[in-house]
């Protein structure tokens, strides 16, 4: 049984630079965010240049995500060892090289586009440096403000969504993509300047493959997983396909669509901070379990394609609101179970689910329009899962969570 644990001592307060170092994650997580959804806008605009088919079109989005993904795992256990200090401005630098092939040369033909995708995969890496970085810095009963606030950051997909397909009207096919190289390179030089780690800080002696083995063994790491691969994974797949779903389904012009995804996004983002600041109150299980109901029910909304005024529209910022507050939600859970020793190993494993949790849906999407013409399936697979994620929130995470003690924040 939840208990109430004693007011806070005053060793537990926030320094204040610990705020500055997590606006600076922040930043650097939206930054290259930005960069990892570059080719999402542009992927109507690819389809109709290159005569990609829809699973061609598909397969461009999703490989950035699939290789963000997969990447947080080394490095979550690199941020562990070496702290963010070193790979913040470490994954920044690397990231502008695929930019700027892709800008400068790389968007010629379909193989080109994959190969500099594939590299633009290392921007969404990103996540796996901050979360252990902020948690770092605040104690437990504050880490799920500190990630959800931190988490805005997937915002960095809004940005691209706004102003890509604008800036590729105006400028050209490169401009885009040059005007984000210079803002990664602006960052990586900031934050080799200003990040600095949480005092205290303690490297892992052991080997990084046997932390990683360790890290698969926690229990906390598959529940996690299986739930941000649903509630981030469900983000990642409507913030990469949702202008090529509008667009299709709908009838929307590029730019409309683009705008929309955008929308969508940004009230995910707003919604994230919501969900760990609401977990660090009432405990990330209500929260998910809340939220995965939310998704079910704008799924199987949404699965009749009804029309976007007002129905489409009120399902899919229903989704957005709810799979924002679940990935908050989800990491405040992991703030309170993981190992301190293990974060960073624990959140690239748990991100990468996430990731490839948004990496199927754009597939499964296409081919099912392809082979139908209809997105209803795919809609209702989408409820189908997050029904199934409910029942386990409800049961195993609930299990999970029960010894955790909920801070009682206002109880001074």
């Amino acid at each position: 049984m939840l208990q109430r644990p004693p007011a806070e001592p005053p060793s537990a307060q926030v320094p204040a630079r610990a705020w500055l170092m997590l606006a600076l994650a922040t930043v650097g997580f939206a930054v290259n965010f930005w960069a990892w959804a570059l080719l999402s806008p542009l992927g109507p605009r690819f389809k109709d240049t290159l005569e990609l088919s829809s699973f061609e079109q598909s397969l461009l989005v999703a490989v950035p995500v699939v290789v963000g993904s997969l990447g947080r795992i080394p490095v979550g256990a690199l941020t562990d060892r070496y702290g963010g200090r070193v790979m913040f401005p470490l994954v920044s630098a690397v990231t502008v090289v695929p930019v700027l092939y892709l800008g400068l040369a790389g968007h010629s033909s379909l193989p080109a586009l994959l190969v500099g995708g594939f590299f633009l995969g290392v921007g969404g890496t990103a996540f796996a440096v901050g979360v252990p970085f902020v948690s770092a810095w605040f104690p437990p009963e504050r880490r799920g403000l500190a990630i959800g606030v931190f988490g805005m950051g997937m915002g960095g997909t809004a940005i691209s969504a706004l102003t890509t397909v604008k800036l590729v009207d105006a400028f050209g096919t490169a401009n885009p993509f040059l005007v984000t190289a210079g803002v990664l390179v602006v960052y990586a030089v900031v934050a080799t300047l200003l990040l600095r780690d949480a005092p205290g800080r303690a490297a892992p002696a052991e080997p990084m493959l046997r932390r990683l083995t360790g890290t698969l063994r926690l229990s906390i790491t598959w529940q996690a997983s299986a739930l941000y691969a649903v509630a981030f994974g469900g983000y990642v797949a409507f913030s990469v396909y949702l202008p090529t779903y509008l667009k299709t389904g709908y009838g929307l012009t590029q730019a409309d669509a683009a705008n929309r995804m955008a929308g969508f996004v940004l009230l995910a983002v707003a919604m994230r901070p919501v969900g760990g600041w609401l977990s660090d109150r009432v405990g990330p299980v209500r929260v998910l379990a809340g939220s995965l109901a939310v998704v079910v029910a704008g799924a199987l909304a949404q699965s009749f394609t009804p029309s976007l005024a007002p129905l489409g529209t009120v399902a899919f910022l229903s989704m957005a609101a709810a799979l924002g507050a679940g990935s908050g939600a989800t990491f405040a859970f992991v703030a309170l179970l993981a190992p301190p020793g293990r974060t960073g190993s624990v959140t690239g494993v748990v991100g990468a689910a996430g990731g490839l949790g948004g990496f199927v849906p754009p597939l499964v999407m296409g081919s099912l329009y392809g082979a139908y013409g209809s997105y209803a399936l795919g809609l209702l697979l989408l409820a189908a899962v997050a029904a199934a994620a409910l029942v386990f929130t409800e049961t195993g995470v609930r299990r999970a969570a029960r010894p955790v003690r909920v801070p009682a924040v206002n109880a001074r």
